[in-house]
């Protein structure tokens, strides 16, 4: 597997020989040499690798040779950029400097040149082994050069692809999905009943738990067994009538543990249970009134519809390709996970060439034979990812970071790929919609799953399925990709480690880490923690990781509470590009921060920015800083001044904003050029915020260029009026204002409906008007709108031909607002209302009216979800589904 390991390193050299070529001088030709030979190898390797299991371990031991050779080239380049390229002084002093530089580095300048060529010997050890080999497994010069072809190809990336399979789309559900609603309704209602389902897992999450969305405490994690029994009862027990999902149950003793925090009554409580295993299922069954299902694989004729909705988008097969598309599918025996992995490998051939199809095929031939189920799912799945080009491959092999079911954010791993230097520059876009077009990539393929989409369709939430991730760990781990840690003493050779991960730990295993030898992480080029992990694990590997690791170039410490103070070592990583301290304690940043040049991701940011932190007076020198979360702007235009330095911006959080700055971050906003988020807070909290003053006749504001790449603009404090540029942002997808507490005529929708490009907008306690009206014409491609906290709201009037694209609307906190909108008939795309804390009055009317009599069901009857939620007197929170029993009765 040193393919992909290559060409991340290709890559990075030619990068390096581009930008940094001069400093080598008289070892740029060495260098060259290097990356020329390993280039004539990649293209090998691709073809060589499929047949590595099977080879001999002379051949293993060879591809080995090659990936090392290539992690020490990419080490030792590393070590003199840091050295030699720190210091660019310039003028009378930079050049005493450089010299001075220069005979002081002498000797080390001599060691890099050794180590080189010591490299340039071992390559050319290496290159008569590929030779050998070349001939040995009949692979020609031409086919070894085919690689190119894949690497130059331009992956599509359209927010229209389908990132989720819409439940009116899966497929072979319906049949179950009712059976299984019949089982938990029936029965006896004053009995705990007890549902089991035993199957393929990539079936059951669609069957019976889409559209989860609650969060649970984020206490419970740290909690000890006991306290989470106890917790989990009185719960349940204030709750009064519960239905709960158990999903993906793997062992037997899960049971006999939770069933005593599951309080008896008389409610006709329900539980469901998914697993793999059928003695997980007898084990609930015997003790309660229960039911097992067994999940069926789906029938030929249900596979054959989602193999060609994956492909053919629905279409039919044609009809050259027929016989090779069911022998392929005859293959996958009905799991659908090998369906949609296969497919969307099949979705990227040519359909003219049934060569293509035909090899697919055979690479699926007869070791599947007599093989069990998910033994042949993972062969699949292995050979969707031998599919993928290397960039997509390095990308997919380092979700390995993520535990099992974790729930990965998509913004934070597209962040951590550009950081890794994984991403491709590409011309004419930036290089954040490229790591998006990658991750679109592998969720076409089915690699990555979508479990929740952000404003615009952008995904929010996904996961990898737990047998992909069970190949991907292995991949990982003989590339030498991630190692992974817990706690218990590292028995591999940790002076190789690349990427270091801590996951959550037990208390006795970062006792057990106190009693070991330090480490030394000389390779060392990211450090993550990810969950809760033991202070004392992480404070240790982090302290040797900062006294060892000079080449660290990530250093991700997210959700680290006992953080308070940024450690001075940090300051010192020259190469480091991302530096995460989300959720720390870290308040404030030292002038040394200066030091880190090449950082181009700072995130100290807490609770979504209502915390910033204090920055230093120079943070203007972070040049090539992209990412900047959450910049505390109280201590006056100084900071605000320096902001406009910082030229790469494409994330911007500002909090604590004071009025008589607005001016100045004005001027500075005009610089970033490149800025495509922006959030800006006042000094205060909700309705004691201080006015925003942004409205400033400044000449780059009436520029047409200011903030034209703008996506995303977020407004927290009052504002006088809104500011007149906004109008102007053409790309402008997502608006929220909160607290502007705007006049009535000063309608904040006047200078928005126009804007080609809006998607969303949320506004909180934005607008003190009686009304608003959405006028025709208005608002041709907004999708979601959430209204809340508008006190003088009396009525909404929507004019046919208005949002005519709207699928969500979300009224919330509107005390006054007695009738439906005006004009709602007319939102025809309209997929969710949902109603909360409205007047009694306007609730009365929806949930005590008979349907057939009143009018307002009538102009609603086309919505297909509606939702109300309110305070009871006795202040309990209740929501009603308005449609709900007609469902029942269908």
């Amino acid at each position: 597997m040193a393919e992909t390991v290559l060409s991340f390193v290709l890559d990075q050299l030619s990068t390096f020989l581009r930008k940094e070529g001069r400093l080598l001088g008289g070892l740029r030709q060495e260098v060259q040499y290097i990356r020329d030979s390993l280039g004539h190898m990649r293209a090998f390797l691709r073809e060589a690798e499929a047949k590595e299991e099977d080879a001999q371990p002379r051949f293993q031991e060879w591809i080995k040779q090659v990936r090392e050779a290539a992690y020490d080239t990419e080490d030792i380049l590393d070590e003199f950029v840091a050295r030699f390229a720190r210091h660019r002084a310039t003028g009378f002093y930079g050049s005493v400097r450089r010299s001075f530089s220069s005979i002081k580095n002498l000797r080390a300048r001599h060691r890099v040149a050794n180590e080189i060529q010591s490299i340039k010997s071992r390559i050319k050890s290496i290159s008569e082994g590929h030779q050998r080999y070349q001939s040995e497994y009949g692979i020609s010069a031409q086919a070894s050069n085919s690689i190119s072809v894949v690497n130059n190809t331009t992956w599509r990336y359209s927010r229209d692809d389908a990132l989720l399979v819409e439940e009116a789309k899966l497929v072979g559900i319906d049949k179950p999905k009712k059976h299984l609603i019949s089982q938990l309704l029936e029965g006896d209602d004053y009995q705990l009943k007890v549902v089991s389902v035993v199957g393929s897992p990539e079936r059951l999450d669609s069957a019976v738990t889409r559209g989860r969305e609650e969060t649970s405490p984020q206490s419970i994690e740290s909690m000890a067994t006991i306290e989470l029994k106890k917790f989990v009862k009185d719960f349940l027990q204030q709750a009064g009538r519960y239905a709960i999902v158990f999903d993906d149950v793997w062992d037997v003793e899960f049971w006999n543990t939770i069933k005593f925090a599951l309080p008896e009554s008389s409610h006709g409580n329900r539980v469901m249970l998914t697993t793999r295993k059928a003695d997980v299922a007898s084990a609930s069954y015997t003790e309660s009134l229960g039911y097992i299902h067994r999940m069926e694989p789906l029938s030929f004729e249900d596979s054959w519809t989602l193999f060609c909705n994956k492909i053919f988008k629905g279409n039919s097969c044609p009809g050259h390709l027929m016989d090779v598309a069911k022998g392929i599918l005859d293959k996958c025996e009905g799991l659908p996970l090998a369906i949609l992995a296969i497919s969307g490998l099949l979705a990227l051939k040519d359909v003219n060439r049934t060569e293509e199809w035909a090899m697919v095929r055979c690479s699926l031939g007869g070791e599947l034979e007599g093989a069990g189920k998910l033994d042949r799912v993972k062969k699949i799945l292995s050979l969707s990812y031998s599919d993928l080009p290397w960039h997509l491959k390095t990308c997919l092999l380092y979700t390995s970071i993520y535990p099992e079911d974790y729930e990965i954010e998509c913004y934070e791993l597209i962040n951590l790929w550009i950081a890794e230097r994984f991403v491709e520059w590409r011309e004419g876009r930036s290089i954040e919609d490229v790591a998006w077009g990658y991750l679109s990539e592998l969720v076409n393929r089915s690699l990555i799953q979508v479990t929740k989409v952000f404003f615009e369709g952008i995904p929010q939430i996904c996961r990898i399925h737990d047998l992909l991730r069970e190949v991907i760990l292995l991949k990982s781990r003989e590339q030498n990709m991630v190692t992974v840690t817990t706690g218990q003493p590292m028995t591999w050779p940790f002076d190789k480690v690349r990427r270091l991960v801590v996951h959550s730990s037990s208390s006795n295993n970062a006792q057990h880490h106190q009693h070991r030898p330090n480490y030394c992480f000389d390779r060392l080029r990211s450090f993550v923690t990810i969950g809760s992990t033991d202070l004392l694990l992480s404070k240790t590997l982090l302290s040797e990781v900062l006294r060892s690791s000079k080449l660290l170039k990530v250093l991700d410490l997210r959700g680290q509470e006992a953080q308070e103070e940024i450690p001075n070592e940090i300051f010192n990583l020259f190469h480091l590009k991302h530096l995460n301290l989300y959720g720390t304690r870290v308040e404030r940043v030292p002038k040394a921060i200066g030091k880190l040049q090449q950082l181009e991701y700072l995130n100290l940011d807490d609770d979504y920015g209502s915390h910033g932190f204090k920055a230093p007076s120079n943070m203007g020198r972070l040049l090539a800083l992209q990412t900047l979360s959450c910049i505390d702007a109280s201590s006056g235009s100084t900071i605000v001044k320096e902001i406009g330095k910082l030229t790469q911006l494409r994330e911007l959080y500002i909090t604590k904003l004071r009025r008589e700055d607005g001016k100045v971050l004005c001027c500075s906003l005009a610089n970033l050029t490149n800025l495509r988020e922006l959030s800006v807070a006042s000094i205060g909290k909700g309705d004691d915020h201080e006015i925003i003053d942004l409205n400033h006749r400044h000449p780059p504001l009436s520029s047409s260029s200011f903030l034209q790449s703008l996506r995303m603009l977020i407004l927290y404090g009052c504002l006088e009026k809104m500011p007149q540029w906004v109008a102007r942002l053409h790309g402008l997808v997502r608006i929220d204002l909160n607290w502007s507490g705007l006049r009535g005529e000063e309608d904040p929708l006047e200078s928005l409906q126009h804007l080609p490009n809006l998607g969303e907008i949320n506004f909180c306690g934005s607008y003190q008007g009686e009304g608003l009206c959405f006028t025709a014409g208005g608002f041709l491609n907004l999708k979601r709108m959430h209204l809340k906290g508008m006190e003088g709201l009396r009525w909404m009037r929507v004019e046919e031909g208005a949002l005519s694209r709207l699928q969500k609307l979300f009224l919330e906190q509107l005390p006054l607002l007695e009738e439906l909108p005006s004009g709602i008939q007319h939102l025809s795309q309209l997929q969710r209302l949902v109603l909360y804390e409205l007047s009694s009055q306007l609730r009365g009317k929806l949930l005590e009216n008979q349907k057939e009599e009143s009018e307002d069901y009538t102009r609603i009857a086309h919505i297909p979800y509606i939702l109300i939620g309110y305070y009871t007197d006795d202040g309990e929170w209740r929501e009603c589904q308005l449609w709900e029993e007609e469902e029942k009765k269908t």
